[in-house]
Formats: structure tokens, sequence, C-alpha cells
């Protein structure tokens, strides 16, 4: 049954990914910023989601990315908390945490404002990182389309990243 919080899509992604990485006896951790916790939510939306998901870390702060992620000031201060650098380390900090096996993470500018030459609103870092020390990165630019139609595109592409991830590790097919 459709849960009224999500749209058909984030369902089944969260759907599938929760059903293999259950199969596989494998548990999940989040570590979200421009998303504000929707991927957890979308994950903790399903039924027997208890069984995968351990947490969810929403660090919409620099602050709190610091302290409850373990990422280097530095690294915000050197490359911005919207980056490359700083999603990679939102995820390994959210695996270290978590002691899980798979953790993913979002940081973005979902707009209105907030924008810049180099960093405008729409783009978003993803990042998943996995107990065997692989992160894998990816970067979208969505445009400046609306804070819910960019959080909406950040939702999906982080649970497509993360079923990847569950999918590589429990080495399950698509």
């Amino acid at each position: 049954m459709m849960n009224p919080d999500m749209d058909d899509e984030i369902e089944g992604l969260a759907m599938q990914t929760l059903r293999i990485a259950s199969n596989h006896g494998l548990k999940l951790a989040t570590a979200e910023s421009c998303t504000g916790g929707l991927v957890i939510a979308a994950l903790t939306g399903i039924a027997g989601s208890s069984s995968v998901v351990d947490r969810g870390f929403v660090t919409y702060s620099n602050a709190a990315k610091i302290k409850m992620l373990d990422v280097p000031a530095a690294l915000i201060e050197r490359h911005g908390a919207v980056s490359e650098a700083v999603a990679r380390a939102m995820a390994t900090g959210a695996l270290k945490k978590s002691g899980t096996d798979l953790a993913i993470a979002v940081t973005g500018i979902a707009g209105p404002g907030g924008g810049t030459a180099e960093k405008p609103v729409g783009l978003v870092h993803f990042a998943c990182a996995d107990g065997a020390g692989a992160v894998r990165h990816i970067v979208e630019h969505y445009g400046d389309r609306g804070r819910a139609a960019v959080r909406r595109l950040a939702v999906i592409e982080a649970l497509r990243l993360l079923l990847d991830g569950v999918e590589s590790v429990s080495g399950a097919s698509k």
C-alpha cells in the first residue's frame, strides 16, 4: 500500500533497497543536509524497515556535520559544505558513528536562495560509504526548479545510490 508521504518512485526504491538489505543482513544509516531527513523518512516509512535501518543523521548546519559526523572543520572551510569532499566525509562519518554496513550522505543547495555562480541552486553531492572502505560519489545539477522538486530528486538519487551500494555489497543483481 502506498505511503501517503511518498510517491510511487520513492516508495519503490525504498522497498527494493530494504528488501535486498534485509535478505543479506545489512544495516543502513543516512547523513542528510539539504534533504532534511527525507531519505530516512522514505526508508522508515516502509513497514519492517527497523530490521535494516539503524539511524539517520540530519546535519543541516556545518556545526552539526562537525560534531555529529566528525567532518573536519578545515574540510568545510576549504571546500564548502556542498562539495564532494564533505559528502564523502559525511558518509564515512555516518558509517563510523553508526557501525552500519552502508551509509548514504546528501549535501546540496535546494533553494530558493543560497546559490552562487560556482555552486548554484540545484547542486547536490551524494556519497555512499561501505564497511570495506569504498566511497562512491555522484554530483547532480538539478537547476533552480524549486525547493520541493530539488529535494524530491535528491531523495530519489540518494535511494538509487544506496540501492547500488546494497546490491554491490550483497552481490545482488538488479
